[in-house]
């Protein structure tokens, strides 16, 4: 399963709501793009320090994923898709979705405009 970055937040929030989703997983990857949306928000925050611990202690428990020449691929080819058929998305989660599709596993989130594209199953919390 990949972890969008509200789906990494609720894990930190320990969200009851993702909790079967985590249990089922057999994968948990973190996307580099969601870490750095993640840590954005979170150097923002005025828990800081609460949130970068909880990060340290936990992160280990996924794969960290790069972005790769096949993620590149996948994110031109859904991008011009989504542009002709007039129904762009977020870029940061457009390269998201083409690590869902390189890896093919779903990506747990609430974001609705994954289900945008048809390949990629959503797994709302």
């Amino acid at each position: 399963m990949i972890l969008d970055t509200n789906a990494l937040s609720a894990w930190a929030e320990g969200n009851p709501a993702c909790r079967s989703a985590f249990a089922e997983a057999q994968r948990l990857l973190v996307p580099s793009i969601v870490l750095g949306e993640y840590l954005y928000g979170i150097r923002q925050s005025r828990y800081r320090s609460r949130y970068e611990q909880w990060l340290a202690a936990n992160l280990p428990m996924a794969e960290m994923v790069p972005v790769s020449d096949t993620t590149a691929g996948l994110y031109a080819d859904l991008r011009i898709h989504l542009k002709k058929a007039g129904t762009p998305i977020p870029a940061n989660d457009l390269w998201i979705a083409a690590m869902a599709l390189e890896f093919r596993l779903p990506i747990l989130s609430n974001d609705t405009h994954f289900d945008l594209i048809p390949s990629i199953i959503r797994l709302p919390f």
